[in-house]
């Protein structure tokens, strides 16, 4: 009777129990790995037998994949002048310039105008609020295939910016060009475009295939995403290993959600532990003294725009209060 036999085992075919050599060479099952065949006749005869074998060490190598990789913050994360990683959500704790598509810390921003610099703090060239200098500069870029300016133009072309009509089917073109030529930021958009159907037809399994790819790469958001499809398809246990790894790197919903899955049992309190211990490592890794100076002047002047709301100065058909 024919049987699976481990590589490991011995180096004989699967099938037929021919062993290695003598002007035969073995071949791996392409997927497993686990057995090895001396043609494509024994494979398929012996495909029945191997199937559920095959198919479970598959889905074990792909978590092997999945969980083990993405650990670290891709290089778009860091800025490109002080080096530290970008506090999270990015888009609130940096700018990036059309001129060189280099996402800067808004602490360097603000070290450079202090210094008098108000160019773009990275490359020099002087800023410009024109939307088709800003398009053009865009373009230069695009037409070198830069991931960031192709991702860059994608992004306004779905949310109609720079003077552009909103066209999601193009944008989603864009971000599938951008995917390619590896911006782990598009596999993001393009995931969230499938999940939501927006110009384009829903596909879920698209949405996470996408989404896998980027936290595969370090996106946190990405990776926080997995976490939520898990915890919504009850497998709140495979919903912790991916909060876990985006928590111990600076994401706070996937603590937040670590949280709330120990106080429901599912975590473990070393679990818990080891996650807040990490994502306080990360934020720590964040602080700059420049970043901490642009947070008290935000916090300065979201206090003053709250005692002119108070004092009648924060709308027009408001009186001034005496």
């Amino acid at each position: 009777m024919s049987r699976c036999i481990p590589v490991a085992a011995a180096e004989a075919c699967a099938n037929c129990g021919k062993p290695d050599g003598d002007g035969m060479k073995l071949k791996n099952c392409t997927a497993c790995r686990l057995v090895k065949y001396c043609g494509v006749d024994c494979q398929r005869a012996h495909r029945k037998k191997h199937k559920k074998v095959c198919k479970q060490r598959v889905a074990e190598l792909k978590d092997e994949e999945l969980y083990g990789q993405g650990h670290e913050r891709p290089e778009g994360d860091f800025c490109p002048i002080c080096t530290l990683p970008i506090p999270l959500p990015m888009g609130d704790h940096s700018g990036i310039n059309a001129c060189c598509m280099k996402r800067v810390c808004h602490g360097c921003i603000l070290a450079a105008q202090n210094r008098g610099m108000f160019e773009c703090p990275f490359c020099r060239t002087p800023t410009t609020q024109d939307n088709t200098s800003l398009l053009a500069m865009a373009q230069k870029r695009v037409d070198k295939k830069d991931p960031a300016a192709i991702l860059f133009l994608g992004d306004q072309y779905c949310h109609g910016k720079l003077g552009l009509d909103r066209d999601v089917q193009r944008s989603i073109e864009i971000f599938t060009e951008a995917a390619e030529l590896g911006s782990i930021e598009a596999h993001v958009k393009l995931g969230s475009q499938y999940f939501d159907g927006e110009g384009v037809a829903q596909d879920m399994e698209k949405a996470f295939n996408h989404f896998e790819v980027a936290a595969k790469k370090g996106h946190l958001g990405a990776r926080h995403n997995l976490g939520l499809h898990e915890g919504k398809n009850g497998n709140y246990k495979r919903a912790v290993r991916h909060w876990l790894i985006s928590a111990k790197m600076g994401e706070g919903n996937s603590l937040k959600m670590i949280k709330k899955m120990f106080s429901g049992g599912v975590a473990t309190k070393e679990q818990y532990a080891e996650a807040l211990r990490g994502y306080q490592e990360s934020v720590d890794e964040m602080k700059s003294p420049e970043r901490e100076e642009v947070k008290a002047l935000l916090s300065r002047m979201d206090s003053k725009e709250s005692r002119a709301h108070h004092e009648g100065k924060g709308t027009k058909d408001q009186p001034r209060m005496k």
